[in-house]
């Protein structure tokens, strides 16, 4: 096996966009950078808002897909473990050290279960989604064969309209045949509503989050009278987190974006009527980018297009900026509007992205920048980990 490459020894670009000590002017474009301080403050406000309610937060690891941010989150801000989609994620952050992971999703394809069996013996706390009576006895027989334990929350749909049971009776089933189960555990439930997350109303937010609530509460009295005990109840995302917080009724929250604040969650408004990037959050992430020509008057074009980011929650707007509008991109250029010809080829300028979860998931790295120096550089883990 290769030894593991050091950072240091990477060509600045062509195998990374900066090194530790750069300062921010001469970083490669385009590439995602973090501004470490509002990264920190970020996480901290999380930490602390989730100790003073009693919850624990087990961190999106599919938003970042980064190890080191995750250990971050521990370190700053008390976070359990992390949440993710897929086995193959799971298994990143896992074989990174981190001991809670969650697949907040189903695991049906015999490999796929293969793999999770064997996550356990890579020291690290096991744990995925149910919806389907005939996943249980294959979860088992994998996790008898590896000598492990898999711990299975039962998945209820509270709104998503994807994954999950509907109904109460469903919930109790599953759980039964989970705790009859070899080597398998009950450990609870998952109710995340994904979609909920990004309306604008915080109104129409806690109505939807109400639904949810009333749910689970239901699934635990019955749970309970069975002789089950929900170890997890677990959703609340960064659009609703104080919902469940103050339901009486959740007790892990699953909180994401919150660190890196993308435009489509900054969008959603807080009990105030306030955007949630005006003071409850910041913009921590960026894509830098630099304009690479301006022959057209009114018109600057930038070298961060469609393979640089994800636009399917809207385009990226430009940080700071209220004179320049990113109107447009395709494959390689991003179209800016320059009505007052201020900007010159070569300058760089900060995008927040629409959506920060697809669009990490085409970097290979993250530039964490302090003070206008590079001060580290971390890889996307996860990178392409889909499966």
């Amino acid at each position: 096996m290769n030894a593991p490459v050091k950072i240091e020894e990477l060509e600045v670009g062509f195998d990374v966009p900066a090194t530790v000590g750069m300062d921010e002017s001469e970083i490669q474009t385009p590439c995602l950078v973090l501004d470490l301080d509002a990264l920190e403050r970020n996480i901290k406000k999380m930490g602390d808002y989730a100790k003073a309610h009693g919850m624990r937060h087990r961190v999106h690891g599919k938003m970042h897909k980064s190890v080191d941010v995750a250990k971050l989150q521990e370190e700053l801000g008390g976070s359990v473990g992390v949440c993710c989609q897929k086995v193959s994620e799971a298994e990143v952050f896992a074989r990174g050290g981190i001991k809670d992971v969650l697949v907040s999703n189903q695991v049906t394809q015999p490999a796929k279960i293969d793999r999770l069996a064997r996550m356990p013996k890579l020291g690290a706390r096991t744990i995925c989604c149910v919806d389907d009576m005939d996943n249980i006895p294959n979860l088992s027989a994998a996790a008898v064969k590896h000598g492990t334990e898999i711990e299975c929350l039962v998945e209820i749909d509270c709104g998503a309209g994807r994954c999950g049971v509907t109904t109460t009776p469903e919930v109790v089933a599953l759980a039964k045949a989970i705790d009859a189960a070899d080597n398998l555990k009950f450990a609870g439930i998952q109710a995340y509503q994904g979609a909920m997350q990004h309306i604008d109303s915080y109104e129409e937010r806690k109505g939807k989050t109400d639904i949810a609530i009333a749910m689970v509460r239901e699934a635990i009295d019955a749970l309970k009278a069975e002789g089950l005990e929900c170890d997890i109840v677990g959703g609340g995302g960064t659009g609703s987190y104080y919902f469940e917080s103050n339901s009486g009724v959740f007790n892990e929250l699953q909180c994401g974006s919150y660190a890196f604040m993308d435009a489509d969650y900054g969008r959603i408004h807080d009990k105030d009527g306030n955007r949630i990037d005006h003071g409850e959050w910041e913009n921590a992430l960026f894509l830098l980018t630099s304009v690479m020509s301006h022959a057209k008057p009114q018109k600057a074009i930038c070298d961060a297009g469609l393979k640089a980011q994800s636009v399917d929650s809207g385009l990226p707007f430009i940080y700071g900026r209220d004179d320049v509008k990113y109107v447009k991109c395709s494959d390689e250029h991003g179209v800016i509007e320059d009505l007052g010809g201020v900007l010159k080829v070569n300058e760089k300028l900060k995008l927040v992205p629409g959506h920060c979860d697809p669009t990490c998931n085409v970097h290979d790295w993250y530039v964490g920048v302090r003070n206008g120096k590079v001060e580290t550089i971390w890889p996307v883990s996860a990178r392409g980990k889909a499966y």
